[in-house]
């Protein structure tokens, strides 16, 4: 657990900054050889934004989990210091799925409110490896993530089981009013829980 926060606060120093966002998939045209071409050339100039967009798109089209796993860790490795926050650092198997439901909900106005995801670790339970915390702040999701494992203001399902922040699903709704994003919160909450996530927070 203490690893994993490490390489969050270590994300955090690191945003580069590009034009595109996963959800836009840029990729998308191109077939999988030609995202693959991609993925190899930015492994080999250390491009961590490439990188990500060539994995992003591998994974929003359901290539193997051991493969996507094996991408990453190889990027991780070469491109630390570039790799955008919105990729996550582990295989989480519903990600596009949480893009998907994500997107039904598009926020009207600016403010000062933040929605955040949270993967949590249930390797110790039945069921899915995986669930995911939905909340709303007014602080920056990486900021409020380790409130919660410092244990300030802290859901005891982040404090035990909060892993990293899925930053990219929830992209478009940063900056929002805050009513909205109290509505936002809790709707999305049960929209994943729809789906058959196990989901926490929400309110």
């Amino acid at each position: 657990m203490a690893s994993s926060r490490k390489k969050t606060l270590v994300r955090k120093r690191s945003r580069p900054k590009t034009g595109l966002t996963p959800a836009q998939r840029p990729l998308r045209p191109l077939p999988r050889e030609a995202v693959l071409a991609r993925l190899q050339a930015a492994l080999h100039a250390r491009d961590g934004v490439a990188g990500a967009h060539s994995i992003h798109e591998l994974w929003m089209r359901n290539e193997p989990s051991l493969n996507i796993e094996a991408w990453l860790a190889q990027l991780w490795s070469v491109a630390a210091d570039s790799v955008p926050d919105w990729l996550p650092m582990r295989y989480v198997e519903w990600l596009p799925l949480a893009y998907d439901v994500a997107a039904r909900f598009q926020p009207e106005g600016r403010g000062r409110s933040n929605l955040y995801l949270v993967l949590l670790d249930y390797s110790d339970s039945p069921g899915s490896l995986y669930g995911v915390y939905v909340g709303a702040s007014r602080y920056k999701p990486a900021e409020r993530f380790d409130q919660h494992k410092a244990g300030i203001r802290a859901a005891g399902s982040v404090l035990k089981r909060g892993l990293e922040v899925l930053v990219g699903p929830v992209l478009h709704l940063q900056g929002i009013p805050r009513v909205q994003a109290a509505a936002i919160e809790e709707g999305l909450a049960e929209a994943l829980r729809a789906e058959g996530l196990r989901v926490q927070g929400g309110h």
